[in-house]
């Protein structure tokens, strides 16, 4: 007798759960309009809550799934709701976490989890336990603040990738969610641009950022994410991967499209009037060139890239455009806002002098001015996540981050320089172009520690590492596409 399916299974199954989502929504709408949001939103909350629950639990893969398309809407729903957004991103990945330990289907196989850059993650974590017993005594709150994006993020999300985001077919699939949601926020920014924010953003704006985000009369675009530089530098991270992936052995029609991507995304890029975003192109072209194995393209690459870098610096084309304008302003070392970065460097030297280990994690920011108003370094405006990282870690702290950016970047590079499969080996060294980019792009802005930048950093380096257990001769690499 055969057995009656799951409850789980019939659920998603049932040919009456789209009606029962449909009336709920028109319910939910119809309750808002008398009582309020707060009511429908719950009532909308929960079903999506145990409906999460019940895919999860059923494959821990579609959790992992779930989690990167949220860090791409996080930042909107923030803005549009007032809610505490942050912590449904930790519970994504925690009850992902669970099913993995509870998934019945198929016990956890710890042998994914032992390689280095899992253990890169734990021992940096490690250290930020250390960090709470920093003699400069700043505050316990800050310090599990901070840590939320730079350590617990990373320390959740990398060993989970290697559990369940861990075939070929989920490198693809990365691929195609990260430019698909980026695309969403291109014509979203374009929206702002042409038609204009909305009252939540407009609010957002009046709250402060709006002296930062409107620059001579011209909006700074921002589209869905936390604000201009976070956009600007998204967009130039997924352009950059589209442009690389566009150059590689692929069909003319994912070349075209790949490129269209690529050119729609460096807009984005560059309607954000995000200056450090240049140096995200600059530095992922500089690592595709040196890992193409092709000389001539070498050669060629530095031609050109000489070329665009005499006429940004040299020349006062397209000045008349305000957006070209001010990414020229960025190759100008007498730059006001320039300046006042490397006054207040030589101020945190003096101070750090004698404090090889920082003024303590959470000190900086955002959470330093919340939590840590009596501590000298909360008064200065980091500017640069590796300003950042030297102020809350100091000297000892900065050096073993920084090296193990590093040895991460190198050890993608010489995964990308041995991959044999040529259409494996153009996706893994646009990943890693891309995490290169950012990771540099972050010394002039905290790009790396906010969403989406820091989900996708963390993934790129799960599916590099990952690059030799899914490659191939090239010869058969097509078979395998």
């Amino acid at each position: 007798m055969k057995s009656a399916p799951p409850i789980s299974e019939a659920l998603l199954n049932s040919r009456w759960l789209l009606p029962v989502l449909l009336l709920g929504a028109l319910g939910a709408g119809w309750l808002a309009s008398l009582v309020g949001p707060v009511l429908p939103g719950l009532l909308v909350a929960v079903p999506t809550v145990v409906l999460f629950l019940v895919m999860v639990f059923r494959s821990p893969h579609a959790g992992f799934v779930v989690f990167i398309s949220y860090c791409f809407i996080i930042n909107f729903l923030s803005r549009h709701t007032g809610l505490p957004v942050g912590l449904a991103m930790e519970a994504i990945l925690v009850t992902t976490w669970l099913a993995v330990l509870f998934y019945h289907n198929e016990p956890p196989d710890w042998r994914r989890v032992r390689n280095d850059l899992c253990l890169l993650s734990f021992a940096w974590f490690a250290l930020n336990i250390l960090e709470l017993l920093n003699p400069a005594g700043a505050s316990v709150v800050g310090w599990f603040n901070e840590c939320r994006t730079s350590t617990f993020l990373w320390l959740l999300t990398v060993p989970l990738g290697f559990m369940v985001f861990n075939r070929k077919q989920d490198l693809n699939l990365f691929l195609y969610l990260i430019i698909g949601f980026s695309l969403v926020g291109t014509f979203y920014g374009i929206k702002q641009k042409v038609i204009g924010v909305d009252a939540m953003e407009q609010a957002w704006l009046d709250e402060g950022p709006g002296t930062t985000h409107i620059i001579w009369g011209v909006l700074r675009v921002f589209s869905t994410y936390s604000d201009a530089a976070q956009f600007g530098s998204s967009q130039a991270h997924i352009g950059l991967i589209c442009l690389i992936l566009a150059l590689g052995p692929f069909s003319w029609t994912k070349k075209i499209l790949l490129a269209v991507a690529a050119f729609l995304l460096l807009y984005g890029m560059l309607i954000s009037g995000t200056r450090g975003a240049l140096f995200v192109l600059v530095v992922g072209i500089f690592i595709y060139l040196a890992l193409s194995k092709q000389l001539k393209v070498l050669l060629l690459g530095c031609v050109v890239a000489a070329g665009a870098f005499f006429v940004m610096k040299y020349t006062h084309i397209g000045d008349s455009n305000q957006s070209v304008y001010r990414m020229r302003s960025a190759l100008n070392p007498e730059d006001p806002s320039l300046q006042f970065r490397l006054k207040n460097q030589k101020t945190m030297r003096e101070y750090l002098a004698t404090r090889p280990f920082g003024g303590g994690v959470g000190v900086m920011g955002s959470w330093g001015k919340q939590y840590n108003r009596d501590k000298f370094l909360s008064q200065i405006p980091p500017d640069s996540y590796f300003v950042k990282i030297w102020g809350q870690y100091g000297i000892v702290g900065f050096l073993i981050w920084f090296g193990i950016m590093l040895y991460i970047l190198g050890k993608c590079a010489g995964i990308v320089w041995n991959t044999r499969d040529a259409r494996l080996r153009q996706k893994l060294l646009a990943l890693t172009a891309g995490s290169g980019g950012i990771l540099m792009c972050s010394y002039g802005n905290e790009i790396m520690n906010q969403m989406p930048s820091s989900m996708l950093l963390y993934v790129s380096w799960v599916l590099v590492f990952l690059g030799p257990s899914f490659d191939t001769p090239s010869s058969k690499g097509a078979a395998h596409e």
